[in-house]
Parts: C-alpha cells; sequence; structure tokens
C-alpha cells in the first residue's frame, strides 16, 4: 500500500500544537500553547445564533458570504481604515482564516512562483505555498537589543529576498508568535517594494483587534496603493471568542476576489448559515471588537508581571494574545521542544516552542504561552512557574 502513496508534503507530521495539547491533558497540565480562550463568548452572541436557527436560517447561504454579513464587514472595514470594498464582488465569508489563506494561495500563487514568508510565522503558510507548486522562501525577524529584545521585520534582507519568481508576500500583523506589530513606517516601506516588483500582498490580520499602548492596527486596507494588490484576511473566531465556529472572510480587490471564488466554491463552497447571520447582527455593536485591546492588554500586563516575578524574561508584545518568555536562566541545555515536553511534564504547564514556527529551526531559548485564559487559569499556571 506503501508504494501506492506519493504525499504531497512529505515532511509534514502533526502539528506542535496538537502534539501539545494532547501532551498538556496526559499530564493535567494547564494549556498555555494551542491558542484558543477557556471563557466563554458573549452570551448575546449565542441568542444571535439560536435566533437564527429558529428563523430558519439552516440551509446553504450564498456561496460567497451571507449577504448582510458581507455589508456588516464592509461598513466596518471602511469605518476603522478608510478603504470601502463592494461587498457583493470584494467581500468573501470563509471557514475560518487558515480556510482563507490556503484558498488565497491556490488561487493566486503557480508552480514554479516564489512566495516570501516572514518568519518565525504561523505554520499554515508554507505547507499552502508548497500545494501550489511554489517555493516559500524564508526572511527571518530579527531583534533590537535596546527593546528588550523585541522582534522587527528586517526590510533591506526582504528587498534582497525578491527576485524575479517572486509573487507575493505574506506578512502577519500583529504576529503569532512574536507578538510584533507592523508601524506605519514598515507599511510604507512594504507598500513601496510590493508596487515596484509588481507582487501580491497576502495580510494576516486575524489580530487586528489586539494592538496594545495606544497602537493602532495598520491594515493593508489603509494603504491605497497595497489595498489594490492586496488580500486581507481576519477571523471572527479570535475576534468574538468562539474559535470552534471557524468564521473568518478576506476582503480583496474585485480581480482577485473573482480567483478567490473559484477555488473557495470547489474546497468548502459555502459556511455555516446560523453563524453568519448571528454575527452579521452581532456586528451591529462595535463595541465588543473595539474594547477587545483593553481587554487582553490587561490579560497581558497581568501574566507579564507575574512571569517577570519568575526566573522567566517575558519579552515585549505589541499585540495579539501570545507573549514570549526567554527560558535561559532556568536552562541551558535543553531545546526549545525538549524544554516545552518537560516544563508539561514536570511543571504541569503547557507552552510552544519558538523553534517550531522556523522552517529550519532556530534555537534562541523562547518559548510562547497564551494569555487568552480566564484570570484563575492564569494564576494557577504562574504559580506552578514560580514553583521553577
Amino acid at each position: 500500500m506503501h508504494s501506492m502513496i506519493r504525499s504531497r508534503l512529505p515532511d509534514v507530521g502533526t502539528t506542535i500544537f496538537t502534539v501539545m495539547s494532547a501532551l498538556a491533558v496526559r499530564h493535567d497540565a494547564v494549556n498555555l500553547g494551542q491558542g484558543f480562550p477557556d471563557f466563554a463568548c458573549d452570551p448575546a452572541l449565542i441568542d444571535a445564533v439560536t435566533r437564527a436557527m429558529q428563523a430558519g436560517h439552516n440551509q446553504y447561504p450564498p456561496m460567497t458570504g451571507w449577504a448582510p454579513l458581507r455589508q456588516a464587514i464592509a461598513a466596518k472595514i471602511e469605518k476603522l481604515y478608510g478603504h470601502r470594498y463592494d461587498a457583493d464582488r470584494e467581500v468573501t465569508v470563509t471557514a475560518g482564516a487558515t480556510q482563507a489563506i490556503s484558498t488565497a494561495t491556490l488561487a493566486l500563487v503557480h508552480p514554479g512562483d516564489e512566495v516570501i514568508v516572514i518568519e518565525p510565522a504561523y505554520d499554515s503558510y508554507a505547507p499552502a505555498i508548497r500545494l501550489a507548486g511554489a517555493t516559500p522562501v524564508f526572511v527571518s525577524m530579527e531583534r533590537a537589543a535596546d527593546r528588550d529584545g523585541a522582534f522587527f521585520v528586517p526590510w533591506d534582507a526582504l528587498r534582497t529576498a525578491i527576485t524575479p519568481k517572486t509573487r507575493m508576500v505574506v506578512v502577519n500583523s500583529p504576529n503569532n508568535p512574536t507578538g510584533m506589530a507592523i508601524d506605519e513606517d514598515g507599511m510604507r516601506e512594504l507598500e513601496r517594494l510590493i508596487v515596484e516588483h509588481d507582487l501580491l500582498l497576502l495580510s494576516d490580520e486575524v489580530y487586528e483587534h489586539m494592538l496594545f499602548d495606544g497602537l493602532s492596527h495598520q491594515s493593508a486596507s489603509r494603504f491605497p496603493a497595497l489595498a489594490e494588490r492586496s488580500v486581507v484576511v481576519s477571523s471572527f473566531g479570535k475576534t468574538f471568542h468562539v474559535t470552534g465556529w471557524k468564521v473568518g472572510y478576506v476582503a480583496a480587490p474585485a480581480a482577485l476576489t473573482a480567483e478567490f471564488r473559484k477555488v473557495h466554491q470547489f474546497n468548502v463552497f459555502t459556511v455555516n448559515t446560523p453563524m453568519q447571520a448571528a454575527i452579521a447582527d452581532y456586528l451591529a455593536d462595535p463595541s465588543p471588537y473595539l474594547g477587545l485591546a483593553n481587554f487582553y492588554q490587561t490579560k497581558r500586563d497581568a501574566f507579564g508581571r507575574g512571569l517577570a516575578s519568575t526566573p522567566f524574561i517575558p519579552l515585549p508584545a505589541a499585540g495579539t494574545y501570545f507573549l514570549l518568555a526567554d527560558y535561559g536562566r532556568i536552562d541551558a541545555r535543553r531545546s526549545e521542544a525538549e524544554f516545552c515536553e518537560w516544563l508539561t511534564r514536570e511543571k504541569g504547564v503547557a507552552a510552544i516552542p519558538l523553534s517550531a514556527f522556523y522552517d529550519r529551526p532556530k534555537e534562541a531559548k523562547l518559548i510562547r504561552f497564551c494569555f487568552a485564559k480566564k484570570p484563575e487559569t492564569l494564576a494557577i499556571a504562574l504559580e506552578r512557574l514560580s514553583s521553577i
């Protein structure tokens, strides 16, 4: 039987998130590894789903997405970022952000193309690129000594990585796993590179509403020349604490959207109707997503303070609900993966090695914690970490 199998992804195994979550269950550990909240969403959102089901919204919606939801998405983007997408021709509802990323890549990238990925990066980018027959080209972030080791994008290195084969650049800001956020100057530099070299941009903005310390999200939609060439991806699962619903969206110019939908209709066709109807109603009140930054900054600050009282050294996080921590003072011998396994098994707290977010693992004695948890969950985790 094995002789009949020719893998499309021969180097891909089970994701580190699945591995560490299973290990956490086995050792009854506090799971600060996989990025999902352990608290409930707003009951009003559940009520909206119930109303949608009771109203009979239980059959297929349009392939492009529930029309009121697409209209609400277009209105939200215009209000926040000043760019108006046509709800009918330029907004598509997706089965979460990962499907959106995969579909956009398959639709717009061709065999022989190169796609630049800024790493450390979310683990779905490279497989999607390889499934499209293209080659991922990795540009590693650097760390600034004068900012407590904060990560930043080396734009000169990105420019150097561009070749005649480059078709697209993938960016994720705020960034999972580093918490880095690209500022306006960085987006202007990205815009120059994209236009100069006639490239496409895949902008993963699933943490768009989780920017801290007064920072504003610099969406690709804010920049006209970028918006003309960008597929912008976001996630209601992340924004509204319902990751299991798997509802996201893509906003892109009509020509790019037309290609996106050609693939979308054949890999998922459409997304569950009652959740779409509920989210459309829920978006009428912007306060839940506008209040998200303060909500998560409170958690970041509390968890960061607690972590700083342990032997770990927390790194700055401008956004997302993740925090990197340096464990070098605790263990100079174990690799990041080995340390995470030890931490889960012996101390009862699960984390993710930063090395898992690189194409070729790099060891920096850094691990990623998720602080999208109840205060009591974080308190238990900090108590266990304090025992090290």
